[in-house]
């Protein structure tokens, strides 16, 4: 397969289905298909009535289901005084990985970054996915974070963050 036979395009509403399809096949590639919460409802909410986050979509040649997938969303360095870009999630099917698709996702998640005015691009992989860490390294010349450690609360743990505000009055 070539890669000029691939096109990227940002996600639509009526992507919300392979969208989701996508995200799973990922969470099965991660060891971690039960930890799907998503819904057609929830992502159709929170990337196009609300779009807390973004989608571009690969296509190969005449397919009409995407193959690859790169979601993110935009935050802010108050380092550098300009947003950023994180991607969430990068997805290309096992049948058309080695061909491409990740360089041209990533040429298209830099061209949205430069257009955006984005100091960085960030991302997170697991540590024991050696062809992506490879990936990053070598091909995009992408440097690993070893100074930081991810860290997370989930919806209980921002639940009892509620005890310690009570009365405090702030707002967004």
């Amino acid at each position: 397969m070539s890669t000029s036979a691939v096109n990227i395009r940002a996600a639509r509403p009526e992507d919300v289905d392979d969208i989701l399809q996508l995200i799973i096949d990922l969470a099965t590639y991660e060891k971690e298909p039960d930890a799907v919460k998503a819904t057609p409802e929830l992502l159709r909410q929170n990337l196009f009535e609300t779009p807390y986050a973004h989608a571009l979509l690969a296509f190969v040649g005449e397919e009409v289901k995407p193959v690859g997938l790169a979601l993110y969303f935009f935050n802010y360095s108050t380092w550098t005084g300009r947003p950023g870009m994180y991607l969430e999630d990068l997805y290309v099917s096992p049948a058309h990985r080695n061909v491409g698709l990740g360089k041209k996702l990533f040429a298209a998640l830099g061209k949205i970054a430069q257009e955006k005015n984005c100091a960085r691009l960030d991302w997170s992989v697991l540590k024991w996915n050696a062809p992506s860490i490879a990936f990053y390294e070598q091909t995009l010349g992408a440097t690993r974070m070893e100074e930081w450690v991810g860290m997370r609360l989930e919806e209980a743990g921002i639940e009892r963050l509620k005890s310690w505000g009570a009365g405090a009055g702030a707002k967004e």
